[in-house]
Parts: structure tokens; C-alpha cells; sequence
């Protein structure tokens, strides 16, 4: 492996700093000759041109302290690759070194949520004082168990399926950092098997009960346009709610919702049609939110079942249910899959191939092929 610090001219007159670890190149299955590099940013921004002495100064320190950086990455690859021990990594506590990791996640914005969830467990079985020197298979063989077997939701009820393949995968990500970076002198993951994940129910409205729900009385009208308006468009709850006016451009050959989603930190540039527009009313101040009044908790979740029961709806909806709904629709109107996958905002499209199992023609047709019996049940 050959390390080294690079350097990428950016915008203002400025360089990005980082360090390349390029590992020789590789023939991938279209006979293409490919680079296998990593890289990491340093998050350190000299100047292209110093023109006074503190700039030159400053550029001086933030050079220094890429040099150093990249010392200590030699360093920890040389270690790693003739096995130098290193008694002061193995020293970290577990909880620590996590924590480290959730918080860069932080930074980010790179599935944070899923991390601290994960902590909250890990927490209850991890001691705190436990060193990553001290961690063995059996250790990872426990967590499994308790996952298994003592974890508890909130309301006290066994974890779902898919929130110990969640916790366990996060989990065993913190592990296997830790022995890349050398805090581990073993692979404690190779024997351990994860959790099976479990295909989630993604309950939707038919355009029948749609149109129900449309014509049926809600106690918020500002929850009702919301959430109609994610049916239409398929945004989350989060860029709703978040959604400002300068992310409305009104335009002469339609509208479009450009936003840069909460989840993903994505920049989305997103067409909606004259009806999902109407549902936004009158323009307001560039700064100001869309749907003013959207609030998050209790008293709209139970506001959701009340309007659904109101339209004839028994299904247990929620508001992401609308995001559902949205993909189903444009999938049984002829949109193609790789479409709606853009349109919901989906970085792999096996994201969105879950939903053509629900909207499956032929297995629908499948249902009727075999000819009416003349029953006589008696």
C-alpha cells in the first residue's frame, strides 16, 4: 500500500487536503482497468496563494499538522501489517471508541439516528469500563443473545426483527473499524453469524381510499394538505415539515421542490404536479415554512387513524404510510422503476423494487386463472 497526502484545488482560492491510500489497481467485470484507492479528508483548507504573513502562517500550521496526520497513518499501517502491538489503542474502552463513531456520523449526517438507537442497548449489556482489549467472540456471542433474548423496546416489548438486525449490524460495524484501525488484535466477528433482516409490511392507500380520504373531515387541515401532498409527491415527513418557500420554484413549465434531504443530506431537485402544488396555497416569505402549524407527536398520529376511520379506512396508517402510497400509485400508473426510485429520493434501486412485489400484475392475474368451481359446501 502506498500512502499518500494529495491535495484538490476548490472554490474561494483554497486546496482540500487528504490522504490517499492507493492499493494497486484491479480489472472489474467489464475488463476495465480500476484504481483500488481510499481516501480520507482531512477537513483542512490552505490557501492556493498566502498573501500576508498570518495567511502564510497558517498555511505553514495546517501543512505541519497534514504531515503529521499522515505519519501516524503510516504508522498505523506498518503496525497492522508486521503486527506491532500497540498496549495504548487496546486501552480504549468500547463505549468510547462507539461513541466516536456515532458522533462522526454526526457530523456527517450518515445514519446518526440508527447509531444512538444501538448505543442505548449496547449500553445496557457493554460495562462501562470495558477495554477493546478485552473483547473476544464470546463477548460479541453475548450482545447477539441479548438482542435475542432481553432487549426491550420503550413500551417493554421484545425488539422487531429488523431493530436487532439494525443494533447488531451497528454493533459489529464499530467492531470491525476497530480491527482495521488496529484497536483489535483479532477478528472477533469471523464466526459470528448476524440476524436474518425481516421484510417490513409497507401499508398504503389505494387510490380509492385516497379519494376517500381527500373527501373526508380532519380535525387539522394543515395535516390534511400535508399529508396529501406527500401522497402526491412522496416526500418524507422530515422535508415537509422542514420545507421552506426559497424551495419552491414556481417556474414556466411547472413547479419543482428543490431541498436537500434530511436523511440523506442529498440535494433533490423534485417536479410536482399542478394539484400537489394548489395544496401548498398562496406564495409567503422566502424564509418562512410551507406548512406552518406541522407538528410531530401523539395528538396527529391518533388525528391520522381518527381521519382514516372517518373515510371507511381500518388499516393502521401513519404519515410515512403516504411516501408508501405515493411509489404504489406511480408504480400501477405506469411510472417505471427507475423513476420513482429518483423521485423518492433512493440511493440503491432494491430500495424501491420492494414495492413492485405489492403492485405485481401477473400474480394478480395468477389469482384468477384457475376456473370457478361449482361449490356446494355444505
Amino acid at each position: 500500500m502506498k500512502i499518500s497526502l494529495r491535495t484538490k484545488k476548490i472554490k474561494n482560492g483554497k486546496f482540500s487536503l487528504f490522504i490517499e491510500f492507493y492499493k494497486g489497481h484491479y480489472i472489474d467485470k467489464n475488463g476495465v482497468n480500476k484504481y483500488d484507492r481510499d481516501f480520507e479528508y482531512l477537513k483542512l483548507y490552505p490557501l492556493e496563494n498566502p498573501n500576508t504573513a498570518d495567511e502564510k502562517r497558517n498555511n505553514k500550521e495546517i501543512y505541519e499538522l497534514a504531515e503529521k496526520i499522515l505519519s501516524i497513518r503510516k504508522a498505523e499501517f506498518y503496525q497492522g501489517k508486521f503486527k506491532l502491538k500497540n498496549d495504548k489503542k487496546g486501552q480504549v474502552t468500547f463505549m468510547d471508541y462507539y461513541t466516536q463513531l456515532k458522533e462522526d456520523r454526526f457530523e456527517t449526517k450518515a445514519n446518526y439516528g440508527n447509531w444512538d438507537a444501538a448505543q442505548k442497548h449496547i449500553e445496557r449489556y457493554c460495562p462501562p469500563q470495558k477495554q477493546l482489549k478485552d473483547i473476544n467472540t464470546e463477548f460479541v456471542k453475548g450482545f447477539k443473545r441479548y438482542l435475542n433474548t432481553k432487549a426491550k423496546t420503550k413500551s417493554g416489548t421484545p425488539l422487531s426483527q429488523n431493530s436487532k438486525y439494525s443494533y447488531f449490524n451497528k454493533f459489529k460495524a464499530a467492531l470491525r473499524e476497530a480491527y482495521t484501525e488496529n484497536y483489535l488484535e483479532e477478528n472477533v466477528l469471523r464466526s459470528v453469524k448476524g440476524f436474518e433482516q425481516g421484510e417490513s409490511t409497507r401499508e398504503y392507500l389505494t387510490y380509492s381510499e385516497l379519494q376517500a380520504m381527500t373527501q373526508a373531515e380532519c380535525k387539522y387541515p394543515i395535516l390534511k394538505s400535508a399529508f396529501i401532498f406527500s401522497c402526491l409527491t412522496g416526500l418524507r415527513w422530515s422535508d415537509i415539515d422542514k420545507m421552506k418557500w426559497s424551495e419552491v420554484r414556481d417556474e414556466d413549465t411547472g413547479t419543482r421542490i428543490i431541498f436537500r434531504q434530511k436523511k440523506t443530506d442529498g440535494l433533490e431537485y423534485l417536479y410536482v404536479s399542478e394539484q400537489s402544488r394548489k395544496l401548498l396555497g398562496e406564495r409567503a416569505n422566502e424564509s418562512d415554512r410551507v406548512f406552518k402549524g406541522l407538528k410531530y407527536g401523539a395528538v396527529y398520529n391518533t388525528e391520522i387513524l381518527r381521519w382514516c376511520m372517518k373515510a371507511g379506512i381500518t388499516k393502521h396508517i401513519t404519515f410515512h404510510s403516504a411516501r408508501h402510497t405515493n411509489a404504489v400509485l406511480l408504480l400501477e400508473n405506469g411510472a417505471d422503476i427507475y423513476t420513482v426510485s429518483k423521485r423518492l429520493g433512493h440511493k440503491e434501486i432494491r430500495t424501491t423494487e420492494i414495492y413492485t412485489k405489492i403492485i405485481d400484475e401477473k400474480m394478480k392475474e395468477a389469482a384468477n386463472l384457475i376456473p370457478e368451481l361449482n361449490l356446494d359446501i355444505s
